[in-house]
C-alpha cells in the first residue's frame, strides 16, 4: 500500500481566515516527528555576502532574498503568552517556529466524566468545541503575529492523549539532485513506495525525522543558543 502524501505546492485551508487546515491531526509513524513542542528551527537570517553561486542570498546562507526576517524565539514565545486569552488555558502553548510557519498548540482541560473508552471521544469532542468557540479570536490573533513576525499562524489543540492540528502549511521547497541522490528517489518510486520524485524526497525527509529525531533535538537546541549569543551581541567597554 503506497503512504498517503499531501498534495504539492504551498496549499492554505479552511473555512476562516486564519485556518488553513481542516482536519485533525495525522498519526501514525510521522507525528511524532511534525507535531512535538519546539521542534522548530529558530529563524535564521543575517547573512553573510551578497548573493551569487553558493546559494548564499542577502538573508544569509539558504535564504532567498524575498525570505522572512528571523525572529527570537523567546519573543515569539512571551508575545503569544500574552496575547492568548487567560480562559483558554492555564498551560503555556506548545510553539513550533520555522521560516514559513508558528505553529500554536493549546492545551485545553480533559473532561472530568469520560472514562474507558469514552474518554478518547470525549477528548475529540473538546478539542472541537474549543476550535468552533475560539475561532474569531484565534484568527484574530494569527493575523496581528502574521504582521508581527511574517510568518503564517497554525493553530491544534491537545487534550489528554489527543493532539489534532487544526491548520498546516505545505511549502515547496526547491533543490537540485545529482545522479546517485536522484537514484534514491526513482528506486523509491519504482518500487511503488512513492508516486513520484517529490513524494519520495517528503518519504525520505519524513523517515530522517523519525529516525534522527534525537540528534535534530540537539542540533536545535544548539542553534538556539547560537541564536541566543548572537541577539546579545558583543559588550563593549
Amino acid at each position: 500500500m503506497r503512504p498517503p502524501f499531501p498534495p504539492q505546492g504551498h496549499h492554505r485551508h479552511g473555512r476562516d481566515r486564519g485556518e488553513h487546515g481542516g482536519g485533525p491531526f495525522p498519526g501514525g509513524p510521522f507525528a511524532a516527528a511534525f507535531a512535538g513542542a519546539g521542534r522548530g528551527f529558530p529563524g535564521r537570517g543575517g547573512g553573510r555576502g551578497s548573493g551569487g553561486p553558493g546559494g548564499r542570498g542577502p538573508g544569509g546562507r539558504g535564504r532567498g532574498a524575498d525570505a522572512p526576517p528571523p525572529v527570537d524565539r523567546a519573543e515569539v514565545t512571551g508575545w503569544f503568552a500574552g496575547r492568548l486569552p487567560d480562559e483558554w488555558t492555564t498551560t503555556a502553548p506548545e510553539l513550533t517556529v520555522d521560516r514559513d510557519e508558528i505553529t500554536v498548540v493549546v492545551t485545553v482541560p480533559e473532561p472530568a466524566d469520560a472514562e474507558g473508552a469514552d474518554r478518547q471521544a470525549a477528548a475529540a469532542g473538546r478539542i472541537a468545541r474549543f476550535r468552533e468557540d475560539t475561532r474569531a479570536r484565534r484568527v484574530e490573533v494569527a493575523e496581528a503575529a502574521q504582521e508581527r513576525f511574517g510568518r503564517t499562524v497554525s493553530w491544534g489543540a491537545r487534550c489528554g492523549e489527543v493532539t489534532e492540528l487544526f491548520t498546516t502549511v505545505s511549502a515547496p521547497v526547491m533543490t537540485r539532485l545529482r545522479q546517485p541522490e536522484r537514484l534514491v528517489l526513482d528506486t523509491l518510486v519504482d518500487a511503488g513506495v512513492a508516486r513520484s520524485r517529490s513524494d519520495a524526497l517528503v518519504w525520505s525527509v519524513r523517515l530522517v525525522g523519525e529516525h534522527a529525531d534525537e540528534w535534530l533535538t540537539q542540533l536545535r537546541a544548539a542553534m538556539a543558543s547560537v541564536e541566543e549569543v548572537r541577539a546579545q551581541g558583543p559588550k563593549l567597554g
